[in-house]
């Protein structure tokens, strides 16, 4: 169903059963709640000094090889908004190692 890069991959899904008003039941597919690892279970790699002109995917393509994880340095960072991340020059963000 998802990549086995996605943040999704590794989730459980589960079902649940529903019932329409015609009395027809179906089952639902979802994915449980990701939660946001803590810290402490990830190895930083490196600091980043945020500059002028920088994008998320272009960091994350530049230290972990694919512009697809920035969901990764998100993580590290605690943050929900990736834009947050590049918003302000100067702010240093942490990019980690993948958990195992």
């Amino acid at each position: 169903m998802f990549d086995p890069t996605s943040r999704y991959y590794s989730i459980e899904t589960a079902t649940l059963s529903v019932t329409d008003a015609d009395g027809r039941t179906r089952l639902i597919a979802y994915k449980r709640r990701r939660l946001i690892p803590s810290p402490d279970e990830t190895t930083t790699l490196l600091e980043h000094t945020v500059v002028q002109e920088d994008r998320l995917d272009t960091i994350t393509a530049q230290y972990l090889g694919d512009p697809t994880q920035f969901w990764r340095v998100c993580d590290a960072n605690r943050v929900l908004h990736p834009e947050e991340l590049t918003a302000e020059i100067g702010q240093t963000i942490k990019i980690t190692l993948p958990r195992l």
